[in-house]
């Protein structure tokens, strides 16, 4: 198999996966020291993207995800950015400051919240969550725009 081919076949691992699980129940502690549950995300679309400030893909799609959060915000998106284990806090606070980041920050301590959302180990690894709970959609890359606007449209639009 040349080069091309086993880069080809590497990357249809990657991008977007269609699922239906729920979305395990999981205690964010944000960057305030407040904390968010799964459970208190019920009745809102929710992106759930981990990160880390070393990765340049997560800092080249970080506008893009306040671009998104600012646009469906009003109508029942909420957003929550988690930190890798490995990525320093202070590292962490400082880019969240400094890009003013509009949504909520969790850190992610232990690595218990990616070892809950199906071991993440690539960032920027994204999770869709619908209003029941449900993980609707996972990303692993930089997601389509687009595409997920018009999801979370759908989803929004859904009682």
């Amino acid at each position: 198999m040349s080069l091309s081919a086993l880069l080809g076949a590497a990357t249809l691992g990657l991008g977007a996966c269609t699922t239906s699980e729920q979305a395990p129940a999981s205690k964010f502690v944000l960057l305030d020291g407040t904390t968010t549950t799964t459970d208190q995300l019920k009745g809102k679309v929710t992106l759930v993207n981990f990160w880390a400030t070393t990765c340049t893909t997560c800092v080249k799609e970080m506008p893009a995800l306040v671009e998104t959060y600012r646009k469906y915000q009003g109508k029942g998106l909420e957003t929550i950015a988690v930190a890798m284990s490995y990525d320093q806090p202070a590292w962490v606070l400082n880019y969240a400051q400094t890009r003013q980041l509009p949504f909520k920050v969790a850190l992610d301590n232990t690595g218990e919240l990616a070892r809950n959302w199906g071991e993440v180990k690539l960032t920027p690894t994204t999770y869709l969550v619908d209003k029941q709970g449900r993980i609707i959609k996972r990303f692993v890359g930089e997601p389509d725009f687009p595409s997920l606007h018009a999801l979370i449209e759908e989803l929004l639009a859904k009682a």
